[in-house]
């Protein structure tokens, strides 16, 4: 009979790596071009506020899951908040991926056009879903190694990017005309505080990622000795590689002169005339933002084992190969990505808009339910962790609290308000589905 076990292969750096490249994707690539022309400058403060919710959202969750060994991220919220209420945010989080993944290769494919002008973009994507779906399909070691390097090659170029920009900045490096300095921060917030706020929907999607560390448990080595130093090295880390690259982008451009199409870090180089470093850069964010759909495909794989492990799902869900890969679940994400591309070819010029908003509300309600497990199960845990989340519990709530009222706020938002639609809906599908899964475990 064949193992329906996800098997122990991922090392902490493959994890690390995972995580990293789950978050460091389209959303800095290309969306830090939308939450730059929304707010000016100071969207950095929307990135550092999502940055520490993050970092109290991932404490919770590491130290759950060193309590409780061998629980994901769902299984946490399950034992907390019950089969229901698990079975909608494992589906919730399913959708999350996988439109995420359709992102990034839309992304990937519109990259693709810098170079290749003629070819339409759902012929780009296309190709690239087709690559994801292949690297997917061998063991999981084999996938944290190639992610472990594709994410490793994401972190060097902003590295680059940043110094690189700085030395551009202040005219350590000439550029295509007079050193700006900080010519460009005087109008620090050009559309008020209100633009800075509403641009979080943007920055929740960009930090959307970190959670597949908590999917990870499962196939980790010494998972539970691992996951704090993993989550303040890489909370760490994502919060500078989001600002600072904003900072340079906004020093050298003017916020209201930044191109919405293609990447701010190409028109970075191209205006400081550096035509042929742009092409290594265009290069490297194609394989960024592929590193970033490759984690999608697993969080979106794993989530559905996990949700069939649990008799929510189909149990077919929950087979996987020789070589540990959950084969029906890599299925389905493949029919869902080539349905994506399918997409970009209907709608090439707004399918990247219309796609954007729906992880962002994703994953808010993950953050809060990761939260909320916390808050319920701290009082009944049958040990104390080595690694416990400081300022329980007014701190786990501050941020509950916090992203209750930013989900509100942007759900009433008239922005939007088609995206607002979709995701209620899905929401509420997936309540009513809840019950008739219930029904159907009991029996």
């Amino acid at each position: 009979m064949q193992d329906d076990k996800l098997k122990k292969q991922l090392q902490s750096r493959h994890v690390r790596m995972i995580a990293l490249g789950g978050m460091i994707g389209t959303g800095i690539f290309k969306g830090s071009a939308d939450t730059v022309g929304m707010a000016g400058p100071g969207v950095i403060f929307s990135y550092l506020f999502a940055g520490l919710l993050l970092l109290v959202v991932m404490g919770a969750m590491a130290e759950m899951a060193i309590v409780y060994r061998g629980h994901d991220m769902n299984q946490l919220i399950e034992k907390a908040l019950g089969s229901r209420y698990a079975f909608i945010t494992g589906w919730l989080y399913v959708i999350l991926w996988l439109v995420v993944c359709v992102i990034e290769v839309i992304a990937a494919g519109s990259f693709l056009q810098y170079w290749f002008t003629s070819a339409p973009l759902w012929a780009l994507s296309l190709i690239c879903a087709l690559g994801i779906i292949l690297l997917n399909s061998f063991s999981v070691k084999l996938y944290g190694e190639i992610e472990f390097w594709f994410a490793g090659l994401k972190i060097v170029v902003i590295i680059a990017f940043i110094l690189l920009g700085a030395a551009i900045l202040f005219g350590i490096i000439p550029g295509d005309g007079p050193a700006p300095r900080l010519h460009n921060f005087t109008d620090f917030v050009p559309n008020g505080w209100g633009a800075i706020f509403s641009t979080l929907l943007i920055v929740m999607f960009s930090y959307g990622g970190s959670e597949l560390i908590g999917l990870t448990i499962t196939e980790m080595k010494d998972a539970e000795k691992a996951l704090p130093g993993i989550v303040k090295g890489v909370m760490v880390r994502v919060i500078l590689f989001y600002t600072l690259p904003i900072l340079v982008i906004c020093g050298l451009i003017p916020w209201d002169h930044i191109s919405q199409s293609g990447s701010p870090f190409v028109q970075v180089f191209e205006t400081a005339g550096m035509n042929g470093a742009s092409h290594v850069v265009n290069f490297v964010l194609i394989t960024a933002v592929l590193s970033a759909a490759n984690s999608g495909i697993y969080g979106s794989t794993r989530m559905m084992h996990s949700l069939a492990a649990s008799g929510v799902a189909p149990q077919s869900l929950k087979r996987v190969t020789k070589r540990g890969v959950p084969y029906v679940s890599l299925s389905i994400s493949a029919l869902v990505l080539l349905l994506g591309t399918y997409l970009a070819y209907l709608e090439p010029d707004k399918i990247f808009t219309y796609l954007m908003a729906i992880p962002g509300f994703a994953v808010s309600i993950i953050w809060v339910s990761i939260c909320l497990a916390q808050l319920k199960l701290r009082r009944t845990y049958p040990n104390q962790p080595y690694f416990k989340l400081w300022g329980f519990p007014y701190l786990t709530l501050l941020v509950i609290i916090g992203l209750v009222i930013s989900f509100i706020t942007l759900l009433i938002s008239p922005e939007n308000r088609l995206s607002s639609i979709v995701c209620i809906v899905m929401v509420a599908v997936l309540a009513l589905m809840s019950f008739a899964v219930k029904k159907l475990k009991t029996k």
